[in-house]
């Protein structure tokens, strides 16, 4: 298998922009158009934090499928109020790129996307907000309730830290619930749009972000989203996603080498 760092020209930031894309092994047993997974980081993390702190490289081997993990900074992959517009970056211009320099799947069938943390709001982002794109999502320890889990700390001093950077990224945090970064506001209008991607949802019970996880499982099931959700001892940390992305891979459709 192949592990490619990119360094891409985005037109859309104005800016060069890391990518890792890890290859299946096989050529000539391999589709001629890969499935692909896209794989988002975290707040504190970047492109190559899959691979440095996760044994992703090792456990992608085992699959036909492409693994493609882009750079979005603090970004929450969002087309920000105040910067750069990552959303656009991340759903129009990143597939268009990696799919014209690799042999990727261009149907919803062979694309799926997961994340962790910030990326698991990524993920549930571009899943839920662009449902014709692809066929499954993943959200491991997700920040996908991001105005309950504002609600609920707002006067706590790690947000009063972080709430400047927030109001950069989204605007006013008191009118984000319905906005187009609302996760709610994307299942009502997923709902009414297309068929709906496969979900999966999961989060460790000690997580600071168990609270949130709850009260989004809420929000599907008012919608009547199914999604496969998994609850287990764990905190917010790379054991509890470096054990579950070999959970996702595994509940994806893709073919296992030697098949």
């Amino acid at each position: 298998m192949a592990l490619i760092h990119c360094q891409i020209d985005s037109k859309i930031l104005d800016l060069e922009m890391s990518v890792n894309v890890i290859l299946p092994d096989g050529v000539e047993t391999l589709p001629a158009e890969l499935p692909t997974l896209y794989l988002l980081h975290g707040l504190s993390g970047n492109y190559s934090s899959w691979c440095r702190k996760t044994a992703i490289e090792r456990y992608a081997s085992a699959y036909k499928v492409a693994i493609v993990m882009p750079e979005v900074h603090r970004s929450f992959y969002t087309d920000m109020a105040v910067g750069y517009p990552y959303w656009t970056f991340l759903s129009e211009e990143l597939p268009t790129m990696m799919e014209y320099y690799f042999p990727l799947s261009k149907k919803r069938e062979d694309r799926f996307v997961a994340g962790l943390s910030m990326g698991g709001y990524g993920a549930m982002k571009w899943a839920l907000g662009c449902p014709d794109k692809f066929s499954y999502a993943a959200s491991l320890s997700g920040a996908v309730d991001l105005y309950y889990q504002y609600q609920i700390t707002q006067n706590a001093p790690e947000m009063e830290a972080i709430r400047p950077e927030m109001e950069n990224i989204f605007g006013d945090l008191d009118r984000f619930e319905g906005s187009p970064n609302d996760l709610f506001t994307l299942m009502k209008q997923a709902k009414k749009r297309s068929e709906l991607p496969e979900l999966f949802v999961l989060c460790g019970t000690e997580d600071f972000l168990y609270p949130s996880h709850l009260h989004f499982l809420e929000g599907l099931e008012l919608q009547d989203i199914q999604a496969k959700v998994f609850e287990e001892p764990g905190a917010h940390e790379w054991d509890f996603w470096d054990r579950n992305i070999q959970r996702v891979l595994a509940w994806l459709p893709i073919e296992k080498q030697g098949e």
